[in-house]
């Protein structure tokens, strides 16, 4: 949300935002001028009392000015941990918390947001715009740097400068040190709530029910996981480790990053891997999980392709329609497509600016989209930065507002149409001619009848809290779904989902049995980067000597890259009895190395565990030598030693996809 605030600081300005895709930085050029200082926050977070920049002289101080709504500022997150973990003793952090909406300017709120976020660098909550006024922000975000002796050096807006801030840090470091000005030392912080126990769900972000199945899709973003339950809170499975990250593989072995929408198409479930910003796809049969869309990185634009060639950026929310998968690319300000059948992704609907246009695809203007449900002849779309309805309709694109202000005109409000108000909605679901509103911000349901496009109440006081007797309190929610005549809340600050059922309209917890905390597993010791696991069934081995066949396929036109070694290793879980390979193969590289290759082993009657074989192979593309790529895959293998059945030759194989982009 790179939006400028002139007009939410002056009556007299047009209520307009400016809007720009690409990242600005500005270099004092008057002279030194004195970094004013902190002065006019209401709160501070995640420090013992208040900072200044008067006490923080001898180290490189970052400004960081931002919004939790702010799905730019959301980006420089990591940026910020790099950088604070590159330079620990050197530089200090400062989230200057200046809200767009009401809501957040709540400490609760923040406090909330700073743990959602996992941000533990000191925070002011500057909710009267003082510190920003004082700096002369301009937009969501804005990230100033101060020199060691106090004066600023260097003004960033938007996303996409940590490589100029690890620079213009590096230098300020250095002249620090010539001067003889620098004071290195670690700050000391008070985490927020550091002392809260882990709850069953952390910050559950959306909820999918398939009525189908009978089966509920819990995106429990925080613990990054999907738990899969039945409608009456029967655990039946969960999906992931509980580690950020982006592996593939089985159930309990794979990784995902703060996700999020999911929809569901006969036996896969897709997940919009916000964090990774990647599209995830589950087989529910066979319980693995695979990436389809997305490069890992934050990417824009509106190109195009097979799905892991194009980059994605925040895809916040999933529908399905026939054999399309619509995606709410919130970091984007646009709507994507994915093909189930092709599996090619691109643009959909919006010109990526950030705003609220209607009209044909290419014109249209959306802020930051974050939920979306269809009724099958339109999309319904919660835009959540301007706090407004969009419908598209999918006969022919055309994009409508069916409800909401723009983005500065919000608030609680009923009525028809452009005159009713929400604050930062972030879900919808569609059912009998009504639209449910996941009100975030106002922490409510609102509905909107379909007829006539107006707005009213359904549950939520406007007021934070849990509590299931009328009027129910709910807390940032932020997804719903509609199945078996109930409605179903991700009530996301409360750490719990909801059920509203109707005629009489009544609200409870979902009570999810044997449903913990996550323990991730933790990577294994010999484990390489962005390594795939490949899941074998159980296999029956006969007892004596047997050989394992490894057969890892390059795609069409690649061969191995010159110079490069190719490896293999085997290793034997703890705990494994009866079965042993030579040592001269248990571990194999070299740049001769081709595959298939023949590993032999041992194995006893009755013995019984798992190992793993990891293999990895660096190929090219036959006429470009510059266009390499590595692949690592694990198999992992449970087995019993049994005369019955038993194989004396097990073979492992794999067919590499042909890559869509080099290493970098």
């Amino acid at each position: 949300m790179l939006l400028a605030l002139a007009a939410l600081l002056s009556p007299t300005a047009s209520r307009t935002a400016t809007s720009s895709p690409m990242p600005t930085r500005s270099t004092l050029q008057m002279g030194p001028v004195r970094a004013p200082e902190l002065e006019g926050g209401a709160e501070w977070f995640n420090t013992p009392g208040p900072l200044s920049l008067a006490a923080l002289r001898g180290k490189v101080v970052l400004l960081d000015f931002w919004s939790y709504c702010c799905i730019n500022c959301l980006h420089v997150i990591p940026d910020l941990k790099a950088l604070e973990a590159k330079y620990p003793e050197e530089l200090v952090v400062i989230g200057v918390h200046s809200a767009k909406f009401t809501n957040e300017k709540d400490a609760n709120s923040i406090r909330q947001a700073i743990a959602r976020y996992d941000i533990q660098h000191p925070v002011v909550n500057d909710a009267n715009f003082a510190i920003w006024n004082a700096y002369g922000a301009r937009a969501w975000p804005t990230l100033a740097l101060i020199t060691p002796d106090g004066y600023v050096a260097s003004r960033y807006a938007g996303e996409g400068h940590r490589e100029d801030l690890d620079r213009d840090i590096a230098a300020l470091i250095a002249e620090a040190k010539r001067k003889g000005t620098l004071k290195p030392g670690r700050l000391e912080t008070a985490l927020e709530l550091s002392g809260e126990t882990d709850r069953p769900l952390r910050f559950p972000g959306k909820i999918y029910a398939d009525a189908a199945s009978r089966r509920l899709f819990i995106a429990d973003t925080n613990h990054h996981r999907i738990v899969i339950a039945s409608f009456d809170g029967v655990t039946l499975d969960t999906i992931g480790s509980g580690a950020a990250g982006a592996r593939n593989g089985p159930y309990d072995f794979a990784e995902f990053r703060y996700p999020q929408g999911m929809a569901v198409d006969g036996d896969f479930l897709y997940v919009a891997d916000t964090g990774n910003h990647l599209i995830r796809r589950v087989n529910l049969k066979t319980k693995e999980v695979e990436t389809v869309a997305g490069t890992g990185k934050n990417e824009r634009g509106n190109q195009m392709g097979p799905g892991t060639s194009i980059g994605l950026s925040s895809p916040w929310d999933l529908a399905i329609h026939e054999r399309t998968l619509f995606i709410a690319m919130a970091g984007a300000h646009q709507i994507w497509q994915y093909n189930l059948d092709t599996g090619t992704v691109g643009w959909y609907a919006g010109a990526g600016g950030e705003g609220r246009r209607d009209g044909a695809p290419d014109v249209a203007l959306f802020a930051q989209p974050s939920g979306l449900a269809t009724d099958g002849k339109r999309l319904y779309v919660a835009d959540s930065e301007i706090s407004a309805i969009r419908a598209i309709d999918l006969a022919n694109g055309q994009v409508t507002t069916l409800a909401g202000g723009d983005l500065f005109d919000f608030g609680d409000a009923n009525g028809k149409g452009e005159n009713a108000r929400f604050q930062h909605p972030l879900g919808v679901a569609v059912a009998e001619r009504r639209l449910y509103v996941a009100d975030t911000y106002n922490h409510k349901i609102r509905v909107i009848d379909l007829r006539t496009r107006f707005v009213s109440n359904l549950i939520g006081s406007g007021k934070p809290g849990l509590q299931n007797d009328m009027p129910a309190l709910f807390y940032e929610p932020g997804g719903l779904s509609y199945a078996d005549g109930k409605l179903f809340v991700a009530d996301t600050n409360n750490h719990v989902a909801r059920v509203v059922e109707f005629e009489p309209t009544r609200v409870s917890v979902l009570l999810i049995d044997k449903l913990a905390a996550p323990t991730p597993v933790k990577r294994k010791a010999d484990a390489l980067p962005n390594e795939e696991q490949v899941g074998v069934p159980a296999q029956r081995l006969t007892p004596g000597a047997g050989e394992i066949i490894l057969d890892v396929k390059l795609p069409p036109g690649f061969k191995y890259a010159p110079g490069a070694e190719q490896r293999y290793f085997v290793s034997v879980e703890a705990g494994t009895e009866g079965f042993t390979v030579p040592a001269k193969a248990m571990a194999v590289t070299g740049e001769k190395l081709r595959f298939p290759v023949t590993i032999p082993y041992a194995v006893t009657a009755n013995g019984m565990g798992a190992f793993d074989v990891v293999v990895s192979v660096t190929y090219c593309k036959e006429g470009n030598a510059g266009f390499c790529a590595v692949t690592t895959y694990r198999f992992h293998v449970p087995f019993i030693g049994r005369a019955k059945g038993g194989l004396k030759r097990l073979t492992l194989q794999k067919q590499i996809p042909a890559p869509t982009q080099p290493i970098p």
